[in-house]
């Protein structure tokens, strides 16, 4: 069995962030450590560098995508607005990881962390993994979940959803407008994903949105006041161990020329959302059928943490008690890239955080 003090689940924004400040302070792999220095371990369930990133969307550019802060000590570097996200951020992640000469695994499956002793919450976490040349079990001292949400995707429940004949589409399963030309599309969900493929959909196929609420549009954009109040109010929800809620969805949306000229064009004629799946459509609040060949599911995400559920660390509210980033009363374990920290600037804010108490823990013991 190997041995870490640290072990990094992630290597997305959140993931690298706290990869960075491990540095810093001095923090190496087992195998270039010497005797008495620190160790951390990184794992990635991805191929290679870039996280969700590589698998966004052709259509998401970087004029178009919804701002992304810079990884810690490297300023992204100017590129074409035109050029794909995925593209350019996979590559941009991979130079970051080069410069820091991180030695991150992948691709490794993290199946679970536990207690040794299921009853001792005291006791020493395990991790077991699963790599391409077999299984294996980490012990570590303290952890740092990094998963993020991408492999999380949620659709809800609707009855009749299993009868369908036509096709479903979930965010991570969107590619393209042009895959749906001329077809009778429903895009669900109130959010800048669900608004973004209603626009691109529109100009090639019939559109029907739908939402539970009516989606809220924010005057003159946002601001570091409003951004401070989204954040706010998700830190507040996790303190008390309730779920968190998107930070994007917490601040709304923005009026942009484009979001305008759509509202002229009719393009974003909201209703409410449909009552009942049938086989070639979608039952409305008033009866009646709306034909649809394929429904677009932009109904958010979960977030990845199935692979914690032996610690028990849900709450009654069903969500995790927060000091954020840490876990409440528990030292040894950091959510990243969770609940308030759930944007580009708030990963690399807790990533730095984390590892601060990190350091401030291992002193200790």
């Amino acid at each position: 069995m190997r041995a870490a003090d640290v072990l990094v689940i992630g290597a997305g924004q959140a993931g690298l962030s706290a990869a960075h400040h491990l540095v810093r302070r001095g923090f190496k792999h087992p195998d270039k450590a010497a005797p008495g220095e620190r160790t951390f371990i990184m794992l990635d369930a991805e191929d290679g560098p870039g996280g969700a990133w590589r698998h966004r969307w052709d259509s998401l550019t970087m004029a178009t995508v919804n701002g992304i802060h810079d990884l810690p000590g490297m300023p992204q570097e100017e590129v074409d607005p035109s050029s794909t996200a995925s593209a350019t951020l996979t590559e941009y992640f991979a130079r970051f990881e080069a410069a820091h000469e991180l030695q991150i695994e992948r691709p490794v499956d993290v199946s679970s962390v536990r207690f040794t002793d299921a009853s001792d919450p005291s006791s020493e976490l395990i991790a077991a993994v699963s790599t391409p040349e077999g299984e294996e079990r980490i012990r570590l001292r303290v952890l740092v979940n990094a998963t993020g949400t991408w492999r999380q995707p949620f659709v809800p429940f609707v009855p009749g959803i299993e009868t369908f004949a036509g096709q479903y589409v979930r965010t991570v399963d969107y590619r393209a407008a042009e895959d749906f030309a001329g077809k009778r599309v429903g895009i669900v969900g109130g959010g800048i994903s669900a608004i973004g493929f209603l626009l691109e959909v529109a100009e090639v196929a019939e559109t029907h949105w739908f939402t539970r609420r009516e989606a809220e549009f924010r005057e003159g954009g946002h601001n570091r006041e409003t951004l401070t109040l989204a954040v706010e109010s998700v830190d507040a929800r996790v303190r008390e161990g309730l779920l968190p809620t998107s930070v994007v969805k917490a601040t709304g949306l923005a009026w942009t020329p484009a979001l305008l000229q759509a509202k002229r064009r009719g393009i974003l004629e909201r209703q409410p959302m449909f009552t009942r799946i049938e086989p070639n459509g979608v039952q409305l609040a008033d009866g009646s059928l709306q034909e649809l060949d394929v429904i677009i599911w932009a109904t958010g995400f979960r977030q990845n943490l199935d692979h914690l559920a032996p610690l028990r660390l849900r709450g009654p509210g069903g969500g995790i008690r927060m000091d954020p980033p840490m876990v409440a009363d528990e030292p040894r374990i950091y959510l990243i890239g969770y609940g308030p920290s759930a944007s580009t600037i708030g990963a690399n804010r807790a990533g730095r955080a984390a590892v601060r108490s990190i350091g401030k823990y291992l002193d200790s013991i």
